[in-house]
């Protein structure tokens, strides 16, 4: 596979295909004229004696100090040293890998300044497996990701340290290895490789192709306790839907009676009205978080494809531009804002638990299991849940609201969108366990409700559970368990086994 970077078109799923599938990178032929003719731009502007911000002056509070041409030169390098200060845990490999193809297709929009050699250099290392070690802390995400970004360009001068097939080397002995000869920056050059909130933009990305599975799952695991939990369709009828108007909320009514079609379960319980809100409004709940999840997707999409960079320059015009567009708001208010909606989705599944393990709701045996007293059953799987929906609600607290004025108060407001990714990250791993509960809670709970089938969406769920993961006659560890059914819905298994009984399952 092969992803072109043309400057405005590039997808989230082009950002995972290069960082986690290996796709190739190349650049279009019109992306790379206009990169030569902002490059005859630049050089033109500074031998005419321009003031041009971090070219031919200083920056941050040292912008009001002018340089010569040798200076300007010099200050390349020296804005990335002066810039590298992250600290913590190395990020993974495709997290630098996705950061990195989504800043090589910012400089192809042509405006930054850079010499296409420099941005060939960039693609080949990502096409050749050349990774900068980055560390996960230090960015405020504004004046873009300078830490982390700022690693990077290390390895593009042939200096700090990257991992080439498995080793962890010196810059340029990765460089060497991998056939490449690193740059000697040019004007501009130092400041266009780091300044832009690119780090936390591909992590984003990443970020969104995940949740998108995510959501999925966990419209099977809603579907599978609604099912064993016999719950009143009435409350998932079309027309209920149809007239709040909400189209996520319709779109997740419909899935629930696709995947409950055919149930001899849902639904017989004589005398019940209504069921409990956490059953009874599921669309309710998670039509809005598939709705957050396409804002927070069109808004760091948008972000793949946009000039975040200071200053600009304009070649149609001759003319240099120094403003704000490397401020990383829009990714840190994106993350902040589906970090609610996801927590949303594992506060819901808690609930599910709950309901399928107290007898009093249920109609079930105490936590799913028969002789109660000396077995537990799935009791702590719940306890679990909690401690992770608990956790998801500190991490939803928004990042983005908080800034700390740096740069002698030059760069008095900052986005803090790095620490919106880093949390949004940790909650998506721990939704991921919670419906991982539910879904083995609800399985559980089918086997007591037999010989009656569930919903065909359902068995189907359940039947790749059980092939894994057998029911529970007398308690045992519950971990491994949890573990498989993790796995099997991160792998995709449960959603490709449930797709091949009621169709695709479409967020939209």
């Amino acid at each position: 596979m092969e992803v072109i970077l043309t400057g405005s078109d590039l997808t989230i799923d082009d950002v995972w295909a290069v960082a986690v599938e290996g796709a190739r990178v190349k650049l279009s032929e019109e992306a790379e004229e206009r990169v030569k003719k902002c490059e005859e731009v630049v050089v033109d502007l500074v031998r005419k004696g321009e003031k041009i911000y971090g070219v031919t002056t200083g920056i941050g509070e040292l912008a009001r100090i002018f340089l010569n041409e040798k200076q300007g030169l010099e200050l390349q390098k020296r804005i990335i040293y002066s810039h590298s200060a992250s600290v913590g845990d190395a990020l993974p490999e495709r997290d630098v890998k996705a950061a990195m193809v989504v800043r090589a297709n910012v400089l192809a929009k042509g405006y930054s300044g850079v010499r296409l050699s420099t941005l060939k250099t960039y693609i080949k290392m990502i096409n050749r497996g050349v990774v900068p070690l980055v560390y996960e802390k230090g960015s405020v995400g504004t004046s873009g990701d300078l830490s982390p970004m700022s690693q990077i360009a290390e390895v593009v001068l042939g200096e700090g340290k990257a991992f080439y097939k498995g080793e962890l080397l010196p810059g340029g002995e990765a460089m060497r290895r991998a056939g490449l000869k690193p740059i000697e920056p040019y004007y501009k050059e130092g400041l266009a490789l780091i300044n832009g909130p690119q780090m936390m933009a591909g992590q984003a990305a990443l970020i969104l192709c995940e949740v998108r599975e995510l959501l999925k799952n966990a419209l099977i695991t809603s579907s599978m306790s609604i099912d064993t939990l016999r719950a009143v369709k009435k409350a998932f009828d079309p027309r209920v839907h149809k007239l709040r108007g909400h189209p996520g909320q319709i779109l997740v009514a419909e899935v629930i009676r696709r995947l409950t079609e055919g149930s001899e379960t849902i639904g017989t319980i004589k005398g019940r009205v209504q069921d409990g809100y956490s059953i009874r409004c599921t669309p309710q709940v998670l039509g809005p978080s598939i709705e957050l999840y396409y804002m927070a997707k069109e808004w760091v999409e948008r972000e793949l494809n946009a000039l975040s960079d200071n200053p600009i320059f304009i070649p149609e015009d001759g003319e240099h531009l120094a403003a704000g567009n490397f401020h990383g708001q829009n990714v840190g208010i994106a993350m902040d804002m589906l970090a609610i909606g996801v927590s949303e989705v594992a506060n819901l599944a808690e609930r599910h638990i709950n309901r399928l393990l107290n007898p009093k709701l249920s109609g079930l045996p105490d936590f799913l299991v028969e002789g109660k007293g000396l077995n537990s059953g799935l009791m702590v799987a719940q306890y679990t849940a909690a401690a992770l929906v608990s956790e998801n609600k500190v991490l939803s607290h928004p990042a983005s609201v908080d800034s700390i004025p740096v740069s002698a108060d030059q760069e008095d407001h900052v986005s803090m969108g790095p620490v919106a990714v880093r949390k949004m990250k940790e909650i998506v791993k721990n939704t991921w366990s919670v419906i991982a509960i539910e879904a083995l809670s609800a399985a559980q709970a089918l086997d007591f409700l037999r010989p009656a089938k569930a919903g065909k969406g359902v068995e189907a769920a359940y039947r790749t559970i059980r092939k894994e993961v057998p029911f529970m006659e007398d308690d045992r560890p519950l971990h491994p368990d949890i573990k498989k059914v993790r796995e099997l819905l991160t792998s995709g298994e449960i959603l490709k086994n449930v797709e091949e009984e009621v169709g695709e399952i479409r967020l939209k």
